[in-house]
């Protein structure tokens, strides 16, 4: 069964797998292990994650498997000498109800013991990496504990960056991105996590001005504890798109008191991208009004809306999102654009959905992409979950300018933009653009032979027990650019059916274009 989020021990791994000396023990069955193919396959990692499994069995259930963890908790440290130990149940070992929190502190470890209460059967993933990174952060950044390791070193201007992890959509290209930007700015960045940080990164968190809250699925719980405890304020702007990244710096600016000074302007100037000159062109201008569905987490679909809407002139028929913990958000800004809203983690709603607001471009994750493809519409993936080819070798953000650049190209070019439909208009009758057409490489030497015509004499194409097209209506489909094509039929004859007709004239053709651009 496809799901859009896995059980919340899955979210405490992406935490863990992201810093570098935090090790996760896991009580759980034999079965549950298949999550390291997760890093390893899907995020292409060369290590595994840093977790060990107790995988005990169904024979082990009859017997002591609290003394089970307690050996696997043990060894552990011994193995990997982390410096801090997170403990937890996955979905099935938490019906055993052995504590795994209370039988680690026995041990007496001397490192820290972080023990992850997360019910599994009624939260889900990115709930369960926003908990594990909140229980980090209370721990290593609390009063006392940041007391004790007299820190005092600050270097201001300074930030940090709060919620990419492993297995993140695109989190370490958006790391550098962002970055980058802000050291353009002239703010340094204190540490980034949990991505890439260590136990000891955690325990400096507090030395920053202020907090970049990228991702808010798994940040925001510990941003405002931050924000009430240490007194540091954090980002509300997304820096996704052109305009969001603009204000995204001008937030920046205001919280650390830096004077819009023309270093900081001839910064925005200087930093306006390709997207931007692309977007205002004529071919981009084919694509205003072209209809778009967005699905995904909250954070990209928030995001993603405010660009097509305002960046690419797109008209947005419908949104939604998995992350249930958001729902207000995105039901607020559905309510703005009047829109329909989809709260859901089933994906047979969300096709359902598809399918009837007829979108020409699905913006969503792996799972919209399946459903796009059988549907014959384009789509492109901007949110997790996802597969190998969205972890690409190359550089390719989404958040700050050339994370602009990226989403033009990604969703651009999902909708065949540009000059195609000139050029198909313009040449129809060309050898070359016809539809029976050899591919171009091959030559005229490589032409399709032609069927014999045997003797056929009827005026209409036979297409289903119920509908026959007419051929004067055949002809005329065929006019229509290839990539529209299939949709412009699938209409027509919906528009057969619900009206009862056996026959599609030309008439009929017309007759549905007409009803459906409406």
């Amino acid at each position: 069964m496809w799901t859009y989020e896995g059980p919340p021990h899955v979210g405490a791994m992406r935490v863990a797998t992201a810093m570098t000396d935090v090790h996760y023990v896991l009580h759980a069955p034999q079965g549950d292990t298949y999550a390291d193919l997760l890093f390893t396959m899907i995020e292409r990692l060369k290590d595994r994650p840093p977790v060990t499994y107790t995988t005990f069995q169904a024979r082990d259930l009859g017997k002591d498997t609290a003394s089970l963890f307690m050996n696997s908790a043990r060894e552990s440290y011994e193995r990997f000498k982390p410096k801090a130990l997170l403990v937890g149940s996955s979905c099935t070992a938490e019906l055993i109800q052995d504590d795994p929190g209370g039988l680690a502190e026995s041990l007496d470890l001397p490192v820290p013991v972080v023990p992850l209460e997360l019910p599994a059967y009624q939260k889900k993933e990115n709930w369960g990496a926003s908990e594990t990174f909140y229980q980090l952060v209370r721990r290593f950044c609390s009063k006392e504990f940041f007391e004790e390791k007299n820190i005092s070193v600050k270097n201001s201007p300074s930030c940090n960056i709060l919620g990419p992890t492993a297995l993140g959509f695109r989190n370490k290209d958006d790391v550098k991105e962002i970055k980058s930007l802000l050291e353009e700015i002239g703010v340094n960045v204190n540490v980034v996590a949990p991505l890439e940080a260590s136990v000891e990164d955690l325990s400096k968190i507090p030395l920053a001005d202020f907090n970049v809250l990228l991702y808010p699925e798994i940040g925001r719980l510990s941003a405002e504890w931050l924000f009430k405890n240490h007194n540091q304020p954090y980002t509300k702007t997304i820096p996704y798109g052109v305009i969001s990244t603009r204000k995204f710096i001008e937030e920046v600016v205001s919280l650390v008191g830096i004077k819009k000074n023309q270093k900081i302007i001839s910064l925005l100037e200087r930093k306006l991208n390709n997207s931007r000159w692309y977007s205002s062109s004529v071919d981009s201008n084919y694509l205003t009004n072209k209809r778009v569905f967005i699905f995904g987490d909250a954070t990209h679909v928030l995001s993603a809306v405010n660009v097509a809407k305002d960046e690419f002139a797109f008209e947005v028929v419908g949104i939604g999102t998995y992350s249930r913990e958001f729902a207000r958000e995105v039901r607020a800004l559905a309510k703005n654009i009047d829109v329909d809203v989809l709260i859901t983690d089933d994906y047979l709603e969300v096709e359902a959905e598809i399918e009837r607001l007829q979108p020409e471009l699905i913006l969503g994750t792996q799972m919209e992409r399946h459903i796009g493809k059988r549907l014959g519409i384009g789509s492109a993936v901007i949110s997790a979950p996802m597969h190998v080819q969205d972890f690409p070798c190359r550089y390719s953000p989404q958040m700050g300018f050339e994370g602009a650049n990226v989403l033009f190209d990604s969703w651009i070019h999902s909708l065949m933009m540009g000059l195609e439909e000139h050029l198909l208009t313009m040449f129809r009758d060309d050898f070359e653009f016809k539809d029976d057409a050899t591919p171009s490489h091959l030559g005229s030497k490589g032409s399709i032979k032609s069927i014999k015509n045997t003797e056929d004499t009827s005026t209409s194409i036979k297409v289903s027990d119920e509908l026959v097209w007419e051929n004067d209506a055949e002809s005329e489909l065929r006019k229509i650019p290839f990539f529209v094509r299939g949709k412009a039929k699938r209409n027509t004859e919906k528009y057969a059916k619900n009206n009862g007709f056996e026959k599609i004239t030309i008439e009929t053709l017309y007759d549905a274009k007409a009803y459906y651009a409406k």
